[in-house]
């Protein structure tokens, strides 16, 4: 497994990430058996999120990494918070209790990266910079990070912050490329062509901040995944055809499809499966040609101007 650093951080870890939002219903000796499969294929960076389960998740992780022989260091963890029934919250009561919740259910003393989960419009910056000098401080967070934010959102946080935003969690696949097709559609009137994203891809590269894709397996916004899909017939059968040239699965050359950008970013996995984790790890095993990359783009359904 290719590793890589998070942001400007001097933290390494898997190019590849295991996410954790569904885990909540399955036993900590299923959770173990897929910990174990995604370290064993060189995944060390577990994503998690406080409302995932409503917490329940964070509890079976660490029940489940209890079962296995491996020290805090040589696991990187990261949560999310802000997301609160009907609003979102940044203030900073509400983010240091979050992580005092999040340390307590995972049964650790610290988090490698604490990430805001989607923006929250009423928030006061000087608030957040508090929050995180406290937590930082005290050495229960050593990193920070965004969910689903725009340059602009980031620069005001980071215009206050002291520990400078490391990632930026954005969704992002060949059924969900936005952040590239604007790019690609510049000084074009076709529905491409529209910036929804206040130039993100190209910001973070800039800043020099990871983007951690999640739901890189999904059209639309969880309506479901392309691989196999009715809907993405022309997409499938060249998936199909590279997996088999290459000796991995459909799902890996889609991740790798992902990797293949050089903004360098870090797909979040977020099978439950053990034999799909050791999978679509081999992504990191192979490389796609431009041409590849274009003509799974193209597949699709995009158009190049």
């Amino acid at each position: 497994m290719k590793q890589l650093a998070l942001g400007k951080s001097d933290l390494t870890t898997s190019e590849i990430s295991l996410g954790c939002m569904r885990i909540a219903e399955m036993e900590p000796s299923e959770v173990a058996q897929l910990i174990g499969a995604a370290l064993d294929a060189g995944i060390n960076l577990f994503d998690h999120a406080d409302i995932y389960g409503n917490g329940r998740s964070e509890e079976v992780f660490a029940k489940a990494v209890g079962k296995l022989p491996i020290a805090r260091e040589e696991i990187v963890i990261q949560s999310k918070c802000g997301i609160r029934k009907g609003y979102y919250d940044f203030s900073k009561e509400y983010i240091v209790s979050s992580v005092e919740g999040i340390l307590h259910r995972l049964n650790t003393d610290y988090l490698d990266v604490l990430i805001l989960h989607r923006p929250d419009t009423l928030m006061e910056p000087e608030e957040v910079a508090e929050a995180f000098d406290q937590l930082h401080h005290s050495g229960k967070v050593r990193h920070f990070g965004v969910s689903n934010h725009h340059s602009m959102q980031i620069e005001l946080l980071n215009r206050y912050l002291n520990q400078k935003l490391i990632v930026n969690q954005l969704q992002f696949g060949l059924a969900f490329s936005g952040m590239v097709d604007a790019g690609l559609n510049v000084n074009m009137s076709n529905d491409a062509s529209m910036n929804r994203d206040g130039s993100i891809l190209e910001y973070c590269r800039v800043k020099d901040m990871t983007i951690q894709t999640w739901s890189s397996l999904q059209y639309g916004f969880f309506e479901g995944t392309f691989l196999n899909s009715d809907l993405y017939p022309e997409l499938n059968k060249i998936l199909s055809r590279l997996a088999e040239e290459k000796s991995v699965t459909s799902a890996a050359v889609a991740i790798a499809w992902v990797l293949r950008h050089p903004a360098r970013m870090q797909p979040v996995l977020g099978t439950t499966n053990a034999k799909r984790v050791a999978e679509m790890a081999k992504a990191s095993e192979i490389t796609l040609s431009k041409q590849e990359w274009y003509e799974l783009y193209l597949a699709a359904g995009n158009k190049l101007p």
